[in-house]
């Protein structure tokens, strides 16, 4: 199929090389604008092979779709977009205009930890399994319809980086090679979401929302939430006034030492 690829970093980039390994034909990129004078890896190899890429800002104003974005779009005449890693809000102008609309990767096991933390979240919440899911996008905040799930179990000590290294990357780009195909043959399935055990997690891009508030969880809250923000954004606490970030939990299962150091610690 000819595909509009609409995301950034090596998860679309890989992406993007697995769909034309696989005898699909990119007709565009559409990913971030340069940052800090580096271009998105997606852009890079999309420009290795001659593919048009474009680099919007944004792609509507005042809740319209900007009329320039949208006829740069329409120009590519792509059957189906896939949204892989994307952090730009797509309007429905263009998730709706390509014959087979659009498909979206998501981090987590819908309708549970819809948002942009959803990995955070499904570590702090203490989940047993996490997962992916890839969905056809609607005018919702991770709503649409299921294409295809799959999940892994969770280690006790797991982290953001150990799961999306091990599972969420690798396995989530076979799987939406997986799932392009299953539309190309007209056997892509569509169920709808269930409401029931739903959840939208804030997104943690706020300092207050990670800061370890240690006299309200226990001690396994306290070990998921630092897992749960390590490496990013990075669980804090303040230790003799100073904000100090926290990695590499572990819960402690021997006896307590009966030499210590007493440190003061905010809220502890």
């Amino acid at each position: 199929m000819k595909l509009a690829l609409i995301g950034q970093s090596l998860f679309a980039s890989s992406c993007y090389q697995l769909f034309r390994e696989n005898g699909h034909t990119i007709v565009a990129v559409f990913t971030i604008p340069d940052q800090n004078g580096r271009e998105d890896p997606v852009a890079i190899a999309a420009k290795a092979d001659n593919v048009p890429v474009f680099k919007f800002t944004r792609w509507r104003l005042k809740g319209k779709i900007l009329p320039d974005v949208f006829e740069k779009y329409q120009s590519v005449g792509a059957d189906l977009n896939v949204l892989a890693y994307c952090s730009q809000f797509v309007p429905m102008e263009v998730i709706l205009y390509p014959k087979h609309q659009s498909i979206c990767y998501h981090p987590s096991l819908l309708p549970k930890h819809r948002g942009a933390s959803s990995i955070n979240w499904t570590l702090i919440s203490g989940d047993s399994k996490g997962g992916f899911s890839i969905f056809w996008c609607d005018d919702g905040l991770d709503t649409g319809p299921i294409l295809l799930q799959k999940s892994v179990d969770l280690d006790p000590n797991e982290t953001i980086d150990s799961l999306y290294m091990r599972f969420l990357f690798p396995e989530g780009v076979r799987s939406m090679l997986e799932a392009v195909n299953l539309i190309e043959q007209g056997q892509a399935p569509r169920l709808i979401q269930s409401e029931e055990g739903a959840s939208y997690d804030p997104m943690l891009n706020k300092k207050e929302l990670y800061e370890l508030k240690l006299d309200e969880l226990s001690g396994q809250q306290i070990h998921n939430f630092i897992r749960g923000c390590d490496t990013v954004p990075g669980a804090w606490i303040r230790i003799d006034g100073q904000m100090i970030k926290l990695f590499g939990s572990k819960r402690w299962r021997r006896p307590i030492p009966t030499k210590v150091q007493e440190i003061t610690i905010d809220g502890k």
